[in-house]
């Protein structure tokens, strides 16, 4: 999956195969201990080392994932993305400080503090981050997919977003207690409304981004990467469920994925210039101007 068909540049490369590494590990250990406390009652020194890395684990995901994209970022777009940053950040928190205080959209809920310093007192600084981590992926692979078609490609990136939650809901709050559900719903305590929650904040979270970055930003971003990104961050939920056997959550996830997947298979099919063939083509350009 990480091979030069995701990128042309190493650095890109190998910071994907980091998040991939540590994501194997961390569900590797999820499955050692958690799902077997008894191995801890054997093993004091592994019983201290769980407690210390469950509570940062997920921290260092986000920020993992954070770097892993923000290279890719920085070595292509400059400060051209920071913006677009922030306007997710603010879209993103507002959602989850309303949901949080008045439980709408995504339905009642509040975070416990396994995810680090809460901004409003209820939302964890780094969610609106995590938020950002997937939406432009889901952004860059809908907008490569479909150059011609706006209110498509919001719809498919949101969807994109949807999907991502049907392994992170029961992964993190079912399985794992960083968000407690006020009433708990019938999708491993998931009520459906986070489902519309999700989409409607993720189109306006691709709105935003529609008007934040341009064609030609997207079209440097490499979109083969995006999508390794992409499944590579969402293999931590998905194989904490695989890990404990809740093949529904799983089933349903794939099917989800890989239809989207299917949908914006046509990103694929535009390669990004490299910067020496980009340099290239404003030769001719300008050399065309000039015979004109």
């Amino acid at each position: 999956m990480i091979s030069r068909l995701t990128s042309d540049r190493p650095l890109e490369r190998w910071g994907l195969l980091a998040l991939l590494l540590f994501t194997v590990v961390a569900v590797a250990g999820y499955w050692t201990f958690a799902l077997n406390p008894q191995r801890l009652a054997a093993a004091p020194g592994a019983a201290r080392f769980y407690a210390v890395s469950f509570q940062f684990f997920a921290r260092l995901h986000i920020l993992l994932s954070a770097a892993a994209l923000g290279a890719v970022l920085v070595g292509r777009l400059r400060g051209r993305w920071i913006p677009a940053l922030g306007a997710v950040y603010a879209l993103s928190f507002l959602a989850e400080h309303v949901g949080t205080g008045f439980g709408f959209p995504f339905g009642g809920y509040e975070y416990t503090g396994l995810l680090g310093q809460k901004l409003g007192g209820r939302v964890p600084a780094l969610i609106p981050l995590s938020w950002f981590l997937m939406a432009l992926p889901a952004f860059v692979l809908a907008r490569r997919a479909f150059p011609g078609s706006p209110v498509r490609r919001v719809v498919v990136a949101s969807a994109l977003l949807v999907a991502w939650d049907l392994a992170l809901d029961p992964a993190m709050s079912y399985l794992t207690p960083y968000w407690i559900w006020e009433s708990p719903g019938p999708y491993y305590g998931m009520p459906w409304i986070n489902l519309a929650g999700w989409f409607v904040t993720g189109v306006a979270i691709m709105a935003a981004l529609e008007r934040l970055l341009g064609a030609d930003d997207v079209q440097r971003l490499p979109a083969a990467w995006m999508g390794s990104y992409y499944l590579v961050v969402l293999l931590m939920p998905l194989g904490m469920l695989v890990a404990a056997g809740h093949w529904p959550a799983v089933a349903v996830t794939l099917a989800a994925v890989g239809a989207l997947g299917w949908l914006v298979r046509g990103a694929w099919n535009e390669a990004v210039p490299l910067p020496s063939e980009s340099r290239g083509l404003e030769s001719h350009r300008a050399l065309a101007e000039v015979g004109s």
